[in-house]
Order: C-alpha cells, then structure tokens, then sequence
C-alpha cells in the first residue's frame, strides 16, 4: 500500500469553548493537487497550522509521509514547505540572500542552493531584481520571493494559507504554473484559496469544511453529481453544500 502524502486522523483543536477543527479526517495520495475551502473561521488556517507543527493538536494526529508530526517532529517536516497568508520575510536581505540563507537552514550545498535560487527567481521574474531589499518589494513580489523560500529544499508536500493574495492578474498565473509545474513532478499541494474559479481549474480533490468538520470531498465531477447538477460551477456546489450543512 502506497503511503499517503498526508494523513490526518480524528484532528481535532478548542480555542476556549470553541471547536477550531472538530475530528477532521484526511488522506491525501502523492503528487494530488487538494483544495480545502471553507468560510472564514471554517478552520482552514488552524488545520494547516496543526499540520505544519506550528499549533498542537488537542486530539488526533497528523501524518506526513507516514511520520507523526508529534513522535517525529523533525523527520516528519523534513519533506514539508509551509507558506502562509502572510509573506514572512527579512527585509534587508536580498532575494539571493534570503533564499541562500534559507537553503543553508535546510543544509542544502551552497552551489545547489544557488542554482535552484536563480532557477525558482527567474520562473517567477524576480531574478532583475535580485540586487534590491525585500522591504521595498510590493506585496506580491513578496509573495513570490516567500514561495521561492519554500520551494528551495524541493519540498514533497506543499502547504499553501491563500497564495494568491495580493498577486496581480500575471503573477498569479506564475504561481498556478509553478505549482501545476510541481504537482507533475510529485510534489503534493494542499491550497486553501477564496478564489474558487483557482480550486476548479487546478485541484484534483476538493474538500470542504465547516464549523470545523469535512462536509464533502471529492473531485469536482464527484461533487457536481453530490448536488445532482452536471454543470455547477464550484461556487453553486460550495454555497449548496452550506445550505445542506446549516440546515
């Protein structure tokens, strides 16, 4: 049996009286571009954090590439690239700088760390700019340079808090082929996104939360005929499966 990219088991986290993420159960094969939406507060972020390691689950465990995040903390995030709403960056350091450095933090080798920081600079057009500080960057060259960051230890599951954010009408469609690019080479990809029409096009498998709890999962012909209609857009099955949920 094939071991899944990521495997989550009853996850489960309270903030206060509060159910974040309420006996979340996921598995996810290699190389699987998945999509989980949800509304605000559905408890996307909490989720990705906990998988990360950077939130700790109250109950359930978390499984990348078959290691416990908890029991193998180290071998466990070793394949994994977290990249979060935020662009996360060292303002005085410039792109070369900062991914080298980031390189070094992996114990990548110096010349494999410069190759693949001009390879990634130059997919997402930042390689002209390689000579400025990240601080006068806009938001989404930021975002660009923070997915470059994640991207250099060639990382096997991919987690990306709403990448597009603040990327303009291009950069956007560098980060979805850079992201197609790695998926065709095995990398795993778990987005969450408000861009639904991003979702449709690009993932594989679609999941759904709500109030903390996976409501549906699946492809998006597999979710169109959930809904009994062939040719929904994800937006009418997104919105149906809530009313569904609430009622």
């Amino acid at each position: 049996m094939t071991t899944a990219a990521l495997q989550l088991d009853q996850l489960s986290k309270h903030f206060g009286e509060r159910k974040a993420v309420d006996n979340l159960n996921l598995s996810i094969p290699s190389g699987c571009f998945y999509a989980l939406l949800g509304h605000n507060g559905a408890g996307k972020t909490t989720t990705l954090r906990m998988i990360a390691g950077l939130t700790r689950p109250d109950y359930g465990h978390v499984r990348i590439l078959g290691r416990d995040i908890v029991m193998e903390p180290e071998a466990a995030k070793r394949p994994l690239a977290f990249l979060p709403d935020e662009p996360q960056l060292y303002g005085k350091l410039r792109p070369l700088e900062y991914l080298e450095y980031v390189a070094g933090l992996w114990g990548i080798a110096a010349d494999v760390a410069e190759s693949r920081a001009r390879e990634l600079l130059e997919w997402t057009d930042l390689w002209d700019h390689r000579s400025e500080y990240s601080e006068g960057f806009s938001r989404g060259m930021q975002q660009k340079l923070a997915l470059c960051g994640a991207l250099i230890h060639e990382p096997r599951l991919l987690l990306l808090d709403e990448p597009l954010t603040g990327l303009d009408v291009g950069a956007a469609r560098q980060v979805k082929d850079l992201l197609q690019k790695k998926v065709s080479e095995g990398c795993t990809v778990v987005l969450t996104t408000h861009i639904l029409e991003v979702a449709e096009k690009l993932a594989e498998v679609i999941g759904v939360i709500a109030n903390g709890k996976l409501i549906a999962e699946g492809s998006l012909a597999a979710l169109r005929e959930r809904v009994g209609r062939g040719d929904a857009s994800l937006e009418d099955i997104f919105l149906h499966l809530h009313d569904e949920a609430s009622s």
